[in-house]
């Protein structure tokens, strides 16, 4: 098996050529994204009264939680637990299987050239348009700013990871469908996206505390705002590096389970 990286790097290309043929889709999905903005802001509007503090979020704020927390949701986004269902279900796995690449990282590698290409053409559009409508506040720093954007990069590995094993379970169930939605709403809202986390009951926090979730929305968003600064801020960079590479490996490992799986199967 190859460990050079110019396969996983033709592989993220191909993608990006692959998604480039359905850019409309992206155009449409700017309108639902702003719509999702819109709708968060006026439920706000409705919650915060004049200089209204809730949970250390005055309504400025909360606003470019909401709005930032969507834009880079457009980034970190894939379909790799669906694109490894379809593999296996269908048959493609076979001939994958044959290539002397990781699979694995093939699929990481596909969904960064989706997001990269996610990032050209939906998370720049939705940006300006959104920052145009909503009055979104800058981050506070730029320290701030790059440790924002490195925890983005993790949150992208800890979703693909995650996906990733969500995907192999594909192997074992006659449809993931009904897991991949469960996992979609689940994530949703334990990594802060819909609300943030400390909103949450105390039980609650300190339970996600334990999860990966936060670290896909919450935390690089309260990065972004200059909530977490300083020790604090070191220690959750280095958890969110921990997670993703406990993830990774997880995958590494039930994916060389479920392959033993594929082959006594003759699939």
């Amino acid at each position: 098996m190859t460990t050079t990286l110019a396969p996983y790097l033709a592989f993220a290309r191909i993608a990006f050529l692959q998604i480039l043929a359905y850019r409309l889709r992206y155009f449409t999905g700017i309108i639902t994204y702003l719509v999702n903005v819109t709708v968060y802001y006026f439920i706000w509007k409705a919650i915060y009264r004049g200089d209204t503090v809730i949970q250390g979020f005055n309504f400025p704020q909360m606003i470019t939680y909401v709005a930032v927390g969507w834009i880079i949701r457009t980034f970190y986004y894939n379909n790799v637990d669906r694109e490894i269902a379809n593999d296996i279900q269908q048959g493609h796995i076979a001939g994958k299987l044959t290539r002397p690449v990781s699979y694995q990282w093939m699929q990481i590698s596909q969904a960064a050239g989706e997001s990269l290409f996610r990032l050209m053409m939906f998370t720049v559009p939705t940006g300006a348009v959104i920052l145009l409508i909503y009055p979104v506040q800058a981050p506070r720093s730029v320290s701030s700013s790059g440790a924002f954007l490195i925890s983005l990069l993790f949150a992208f590995v800890i979703f693909a990871a995650i996906n990733f094993l969500i995907g192999i379970c594909a192997v074992y169930l006659q449809s993931v469908l009904g897991l991949i939605r469960a996992k979609y709403f689940l994530i949703e809202l334990l990594s802060g996206l819909v609300i943030p986390i400390n909103f949450f009951p105390d039980s609650l926090v300190r339970w996600s505390q334990w999860l990966p979730f936060q670290h896909i929305s919450y935390m690089p968003l309260m990065i972004y705002m200059g909530k977490v600064g300083g020790k604090e801020l070191a220690s959750v960079l280095l958890v969110e590096c921990a997670w993703a590479l406990a993830l990774l490996l997880a995958g590494k490992w039930f994916w060389h389970v479920a392959r033993l799986k594929l082959i006594v199967q003759g699939g």
